[in-house]
């Protein structure tokens, strides 16, 4: 896809799961030539509805916070290190800020990976400048996130819930724990009438169970979602972003479900 001066620009910041989406499961195809395939589903499916709506959304991607320097980290912690601690008009360790991202952008999508889930015992109290993963540490930095987002109002923001684990790769509490922190993001955090909207990819993962169901995950010691599950869940993610942008998301549900 490539964008004019009047596209609606829409920038996906994401690590490898986010891929997994973005590219989609060549349909048709066998494992080898689909794996060399250039088939990118997220951007072929707006092409699509370009054509067939006469609208003209640009969607591109890039991985945030890249390995080198800042390091393959996206959990709450980093979002609040380098957009809220670190914000301004120069980007933070070579990663783009919000004023940046901004400028250039009329939509942020942004999520984590699945060891976000790995969220440990609370503490005795909250550290919203530490990166140890608790459910604690996890609210208050989402809080000041908001906050930040919030200033930002001609921008829409677009958040996945978090990425589920498979079961071997995770405990009953830690599960329990990152289902009680996608809870409290979906009916807490998130409020209506704003510029900040969810995608709850936690639930198309776990279909309600506490772990990533094994026949939506690459295997059972690998948390990644397979390219099945990619296909069937990427027009989702689409039709979720659509209709923020028509209808301030009015005509899905999180999971991008019509009403």
């Amino acid at each position: 896809m490539t964008p004019d001066k009047n596209a609606y620009k829409i920038m996906f910041l994401h690590h490898s799961t986010g891929h997994v989406i973005w590219k989609g499961k060549a349909e048709g195809l066998k494992k080898i030539t689909a794996f060399f395939s250039k088939k990118e589903l997220v951007p072929e499916w707006f092409s699509a509805y370009n054509k067939a709506n006469g609208t003209n959304y640009y969607i591109t991607e890039q991985n945030f916070p890249k390995a080198k320097p800042y390091g393959w980290q996206n959990y709450p912690y980093d979002y609040f290190n380098i957009w809220v601690k670190n914000g301004g008009n120069t980007a933070y360790q070579e990663e783009p800020t919000l004023e940046m991202l901004t400028k250039e952008y009329n939509m942020i999508i942004f999520k984590h990976c699945f060891p976000v889930g790995n969220i440990l015992k609370g503490v005795d109290s909250a550290d919203i400048g530490s990166d140890i993963k608790t459910l604690e540490n996890y609210k208050l930095q989402y809080l000041a996130l908001k906050e930040k987002l919030l200033q930002f109002p001609e921008t829409k923001f677009l958040i996945w819930t978090a990425a589920a684990l498979v079961e071997s790769q995770t405990t009953p509490e830690e599960a329990a724990r990152t289902r009680e922190f996608v809870d409290w993001v979906a009916n807490v955090w998130d409020t209506q009438g704003d510029n900040i909207y969810l995608w709850d990819f936690y639930n198309l993962e776990t279909e309600g169970g506490a772990f990533l169901k094994p026949e939506n995950a690459v295997g059972k010691d690998d948390s990644h979602p397979n390219g099945k599950f990619a296909n069937r869940v990427a027009p989702l993610f689409c039709q979720r972003i659509v209709d923020v942008i028509e209808t301030n998301g009015e005509k899905t549900g999180l999971s991008g479900e019509p009403k």
